[in-house]
């Protein structure tokens, strides 16, 4: 098994969710400055945690990536900015994101669609 495979297959196995008993908390890698706005392939980081990978193309000056990132994921997953905020990390790419409201079905909720991607 090659370098590649084993990481992938880790990713799998991992998840950047994890309930809390405010929401759910949401693990990012975040890139600004890319060429286009996305949400990547889950990955392990350098603990073996799973990070979601985001791409966003603002800048990192004043929160601007921040709010890339907070836009992007109440678009995608269908939720309302107002409940999402970083808590950690925000100057940094490894980020927190917590979503506000119950969070076992908020992972209900997420886990499909963030399965759905990967199939």
């Amino acid at each position: 098994m090659s370098f590649t495979a084993s990481r992938c297959v880790l990713a799998d196995a991992l998840s950047p969710f994890q309930a809390v008993p405010q929401g759910l908390q949401v693990r990012l890698r975040v890139t600004p400055k890319a060429s286009r706005d996305a949400i990547g392939d889950v990955v392990a980081d350098g603990q073996g945690n799973g990070v979601l990978k985001i791409a966003v193309t603002a800048v990192p000056e004043k929160g601007n990536a921040n709010a890339a990132v907070i836009k992007l994921l109440a678009k995608s997953w269908r939720l309302r900015k107002s409940d999402m905020d970083i808590v950690q990390g925000a100057t940094d790419r490894n980020k927190t994101l917590l979503i506000t409201g119950s969070g076992n079905e908020l992972l209900s909720l997420l886990n499909p669609l963030l399965a759905a991607r990967d199939a």
